[in-house]
């Protein structure tokens, strides 16, 4: 149960930024219809730029992984400080190769090699853990772990499913981090397992659809946490 209160405090600053974010909008909103503002900060708030660096902000406080949350962050301040400093160069031509370049960095810095088998169009995973990258397409794994311990997932204009319904969990919490974006995730899992939705949702989310739920006190020892952040995506998880 140790490692399962350790994550509590990074649940309670993703609201804690959320709020202040939120605090300080209504401060300027505020100092605006006085007149106290000096300049024209709805054309430096209100824009993609700033929400990249909000969503990067959340996910660094939230997520063991904060590769995504500094790229985030740096993409939203490189292009912000453009606009401020009024940089002799249209920035809007920069947009889609920064992107492209930001996916390629997630991609290597988040991606292992794994080797799996296949079963058609399904990957059969019998390894403790998974590593998937889908982008502008995507994957179905079936996990057959008997020791199941967790991973990695990133969604980006893409999408990928799990069945885990030959898979056990290993003793303890175990943890998914997924990130999506424009994308979206699947986990079907045992009746048996006890799971819990950790998901920063922002413009999307993340739904809990299984029908049954067990309250046997054999899975209490054993838990799958999914946590991470969706944005313009969503994801479920479900039992049959």
């Amino acid at each position: 149960m140790e490692r399962v209160n350790e994550r509590i405090p990074r649940a309670n600053n993703g609201r804690i930024v959320i709020g202040m974010v939120l605090i300080t909008l209504a401060g300027l909103i505020f100092a605006d219809n006085f007149d106290i503002m000096p300049w024209n900060w709805e054309h430096y708030i209100f824009t993609w730029q700033t929400l990249l660096i909000v969503i990067g902000l959340i996910s660094l406080v939230k997520n063991e992984s904060r590769t995504t949350g500094i790229i985030l962050i740096a993409v939203g301040g490189f292009f912000l400080a453009a606009r401020f400093l009024d940089l002799p160069f249209e920035t809007r031509h920069l947009f889609w190769p920064t992107i492209l370049a930001v996916i390629g960095i997630l991609m290597i810095v988040r991606h292992k090699h794994h080797h799996h088998t296949f079963s058609g169009n399904t990957e059969i995973n019998t390894e403790d853990s998974i590593d998937d990258v889908a982008i502008f397409g995507g994957s179905e794994q079936k996990v057959k772990s008997k020791n199941f311990k967790g991973g990695r997932i990133t969604n980006i204009f893409g999408g990928s499913s799990f069945d885990m319904l030959d898979a056990q969990l290993a003793p303890g919490s175990n943890y998914i981090d997924a990130f999506c974006m424009f994308g979206g995730s699947k986990f079907i899992v045992p009746a048996d397992w006890k799971v819990r939705v950790d998901v920063t949702s922002i413009f999307g989310g993340f739904a809990d659809k299984r029908k049954s739920i067990s309250t046997s006190e054999t899975s209490f020892d054993r838990e799958l946490v999914i946590k991470g952040m969706v944005i313009f995506g969503g994801g479920e998880v479900k039992n049959l």
